[in-house]
C-alpha cells in the first residue's frame, strides 16, 4: 500500500512539473503564431462557421471520412470527463476567476489546433482505404525523426488510449450511479460491450456513431444549460462580475493565491479543449479535404465549441448554483449537483445521459488515436485485435476500480504527449503558415482551394498533395 503511495505521489510530482512546462509553452505558441499569422483563429473564423456549416458538399471520397465526422470524432474526444468534471474541479480550487484564464488559453490554443490540424493533413498517408495521420507522422516527415514520433506514439497510446479512457468509464458509472443508482459493475459491463461493437467495426463505424451522437448531445447539453441560465436569470450579471473580478484578486478562494487561479484556468483550459495535445489532428487527418488548411479551421472551430460554449455553460451553471461555495463533492458529482438545485431532480438524469454521450464517444475518440499510433509505431495494423481485446478491458476495469492513479498517469503522459508536439510546431510552424498563405491566396483569387504541395518549398514530404487536383 505504500509503495502504491509512494507511486501515486512521484507520478503527481512528475506530472505536475510537466503541467508547468505545457503552460508556458501553451502560451508562447499561441502568442508567437498568433502575432505571425496575424491572429488567423479570429480572421478567418467566419470561414470556420462556412465551412461547418457547408460540410454535406464535399469528403465524400472513399478513402476518408468526411471533414464534418472528423469534426465530430474531435469533439466526441474533447467533449467529455474534462468538460464536466474538470471544469468543476477548477471551480473549486481556483475559484471563479479560473474561467476567465480558461478562456483566454483557448483563444490562444485556436491558431495552435490550426497548426497541428494543418500539418496533420499535410503529412496524412493512405493505408488501404483510409487516411491516417497526426503528431507522429508529421515528427517522421516533416522533421525527419521517426523516433520521436514514436516517442509520441507510446506516450499517446498509454494516455489516450488506455488510462483517459478508463477515466471516461469511470466518470460514466460515478454519473450513472448517483442519478439511477445502478451498480458500477453493470454499467460497466454495458459501457464495455458498446465500445466493443463500435470499434471492431473500424473508424467509418466510429465516424457514424460521432457524427450522429455528437451534434444531439451538445444540443441537449446546451439546452439544459441555458435553462439553468435562464431560471437564475437575476444572477447573471453578479456571476460575470465574480469571474472577471476574482481572475485578478489575490485572495481569489479560500485563501488561494491568484497564481493558483490563473494556473487552474489554464491547465484545464489545455487538458479540455486539447489543443496542442494532438488528438484532433490525429482524427482529421483521417477526413479527404480539398486543402489542408480547410481542416486547420475545422480545429479552430472544434476548440471554440469545445471550451468558449461547453465549458463556459458548465461553469456559468456552476458559478450560478453557488453548489461550489457549500458542497464537499468536486469533480462530475458537483456539476450533477449544480443543474439538480436549479431544475430538479429530472435535470441531474438528463446531465446523466448528456455525461454518458460526451464519454462514450470520448473513449471512441481515444481508441482511434491509439490505433493511429499503433500503426504508425507497426508500420501498419499489426497487433490491431490485440489492441481492442486491451482496451475494451481497460474500459471495464476503469470503471470499476479507483481512479487517483490513474488521473496522475493519465496527466503526466497528456503533459508529455503536449510538450513532444508544441516543440515540433515550433519547428514546422513555417510550413503550416505556407499552406495558409496559399489558401488566404486562393480566397482572394475567388477560388474555392484546393491544394498541390508541388513548387512549395520544404513540403517535399507532403505524399498525398504532390499533384494538381
Amino acid at each position: 500500500m505504500r509503495n502504491m503511495e509512494k507511486l501515486n505521489n512521484l507520478v503527481l510530482d512528475l506530472g505536475g512539473n510537466a503541467w508547468n512546462l505545457v503552460l508556458v509553452l501553451a502560451i508562447f505558441l499561441g502568442v508567437f503564431y498568433g502575432i505571425r499569422t496575424k491572429f488567423i483563429q479570429i480572421r478567418l473564423f467566419p470561414e470556420a462557421l462556412r465551412l461547418v456549416k457547408n460540410r454535406a458538399k464535399e469528403g465524400k471520397d472513399e478513402k476518408g471520412v468526411s471533414s464534418f465526422q472528423a469534426l465530430c470524432i474531435t469533439l466526441g474526444g474533447c467533449i467529455g470527463t474534462g468538460n464536466v468534471a474538470g471544469v468543476a474541479m477548477a471551480i473549486v480550487v481556483g475559484g471563479p476567476g479560473a474561467v476567465f484564464w480558461m478562456w483566454l488559453i483557448a483563444i490562444l490554443g485556436m491558431v495552435t489546433s490550426f497548426m497541428e490540424n494543418t500539418l496533420a493533413q499535410v503529412y496524412k498517408v493512405q493505408e488501404g482505404e483510409v487516411y491516417r495521420g497526426g503528431p507522429s507522422y508529421y515528427m517522421e516527415k516533416g522533421l525527419g525523426k521517426r523516433w520521436l514520433g514514436i516517442l509520441y506514439a507510446f506516450s499517446m497510446i498509454v494516455s489516450l488510449g488506455f488510462a483517459l479512457a478508463a477515466l471516461q468509464s469511470n466518470t460514466i458509472s460515478l454519473s450513472v450511479g448517483q442519478a439511477l443508482g445502478i451498480p458500477a459493475l453493470l454499467t460497466s459491463i454495458l459501457v464495455a460491450v458498446l465500445i466493443a461493437l463500435v470499434i471492431f467495426g473500424g473508424v467509418r463505424r466510429i465516424a457514424k456513431v460521432a457524427e450522429r451522437g455528437v451534434p444531439i448531445m451538445t444540443l441537449v447539453y446546451f439546452a439544459l444549460a441555458l435553462l439553468v441560465l435562464i431560471v437564475n436569470i437575476q444572477k447573471v450579471p453578479e456571476m460575470f462580475a465574480l469571474i472577471f473580478s476574482r481572475a485578478f484578486d489575490f485572495k481569489a478562494v479560500g485563501g488561494a493565491a491568484i497564481g493558483t487561479v490563473i494556473y487552474q484556468g489554464l491547465k484545464r483550459g489545455v487538458f479540455s479543449n486539447g489543443a496542442g495535445q494532438g488528438d484532433a489532428p490525429t482524427a482529421g487527418a483521417s477526413a479527404e479535404v480539398s486543402h489542408p488548411a480547410k481542416q486547420g479551421l475545422f480545429g479552430v472551430f472544434s476548440v471554440f465549441i469545445d471550451t468558449i460554449l461547453v465549458c463556459t455553460l458548465t461553469a456559468f451553471v456552476i458559478i450560478i448554483s453557488g453548489v461550489h461555495e457549500y458542497s464537499d463533492r468536486v469533480g462530475i458529482e458537483l456539476s450533477q449537483l449544480a443543474f439538480s438545485s436549479s431544475l430538479g431532480k429530472w435535470a441531474g438524469v438528463v446531465l446523466m445521459l448528456c455525461i454518458f454521450m460526451f464519454c462514450f464517444t470520448s473513449i471512441m475518440s481515444n481508441y482511434y488515436c491509439g490505433e493511429s499510433c499503433l500503426a504508425f509505431m507497426a508500420k501498419g495494423m499489426k497487433g490491431r485485435n490485440t489492441y481492442r481485446i486491451i482496451f475494451v478491458t481497460a474500459i471495464f476495469l476503469g470503471g470499476i476500480t479507483g481512479v487517483d492513479l490513474m488521473w496522475n498517469i493519465a496527466d503526466l503522459f497528456c503533459a508529455i504527449i503536449v510538450i513532444l508536439n508544441m516543440i515540433s510546431l515550433i519547428f514546422l510552424g513555417k510550413k503550416a503558415i505556407k499552406v495558409a498563405d496559399d489558401y488566404i491566396r486562393q480566397k482572394k483569387e475567388g477560388k474555392d482551394p484546393v491544394f498541390c504541395s508541388k513548387g512549395i518549398k520544404g513540403l517535399e514530404g507532403a505524399e498525398c498533395w504532390g499533384r494538381e487536383r
